[in-house]
C-alpha cells in the first residue's frame, strides 16, 4: 500500500516536494523547463545541497548527470536502465527505504510530474517557486489544496535582466489538522 511508504516510521525525517511551477503548474514542456532562472536555480542548490534527492528517470535525463553533493535516488520500471553516480529504485517505496538509510533529516523529491502526484499526499512540505506567468507544457504540478496546506513564506522577486519574469520563493507546511494519509 503505497500510503503507508513514508509516514511509517519517519518522525524524524521531513520528506519535501522541490519544485518550480508556473501558475497554470506547468512544471515542464518536452522534459525541459519552459523558463531560466537562475536564482531558482541557486535556491535549489542551497536547499538540497548535502541532502537526498529522490527523482523519476526523465526527471534525472533532463539532468543529464546526477546532482553533485547529493545523495541521488532514481525511480524507473525499466530494470534495464541504469546510470553511474546514481542509486537506482524500481518503486517509491524501494527509493524512500533508500533513502531513509542516508540518515538525511529532509529528504526532497524533485520531480517529476508523477512522482509529485503519487507522494503529494504522503510529504510534510512543499518548497515551491512560482513563476509569475502561464506556459504551454505537458508535466504539471499537483494543485496544492489550501485546505490541507497554508503557506508559511514567500519571497517575492521582481523579473530583471537575467529572469524574464516575476516568481517568488514559497514554502508550505502540512495543516497540523490535516494528517498524512
Amino acid at each position: 500500500m503505497t500510503d503507508s511508504i513514508i509516514t511509517s516510521d519517519h518522525n524524524h525525517i521531513e520528506f519535501a516536494h522541490m519544485v518550480a511551477a508556473s501558475q497554470n503548474s506547468v512544471i515542464g514542456r518536452n522534459n525541459q523547463l519552459p523558463w531560466k532562472l537562475p536564482n531558482d536555480f541557486k535556491y535549489f542548490k542551497n536547499k538540497t545541497w548535502g541532502l537526498t534527492v529522490v527523482m523519476g528517470r526523465k526527471t534525472y535525463e533532463s539532468l543529464q548527470k546526477p546532482l553533485p553533493g547529493r545523495y541521488n535516488i532514481v525511480i524507473t520500471k525499466n530494470r534495464d536502465w541504469s546510470a553511474a553516480g546514481v542509486t537506482m529504485s524500481h518503486t517509491l517505496k524501494d527509493a524512500f527505504t533508500k533513502a531513509k538509510e542516508t540518515d538525511c533529516k529532509k529528504i526532497f523529491i524533485i520531480g517529476g510530474a508523477e512522482i509529485f502526484k503519487q507522494t503529494i499526499h504522503m510529504i510534510d512540505s512543499i518548497y515551491l517557486t512560482r513563476v509569475e506567468a502561464e506556459f504551454e507544457g505537458d508535466a504539471f504540478y499537483p494543485n496544492i489544496n489550501p485546505g490541507e496546506w497554508e503557506m508559511l513564506s514567500e519571497d517575492k522577486r521582481k523579473k530583471d535582466d537575467k529572469h524574464a519574469y516575476d516568481y517568488s520563493f514559497q514554502i508550505w507546511k502540512r495543516k497540523q489538522n490535516q494528517s498524512k494519509v
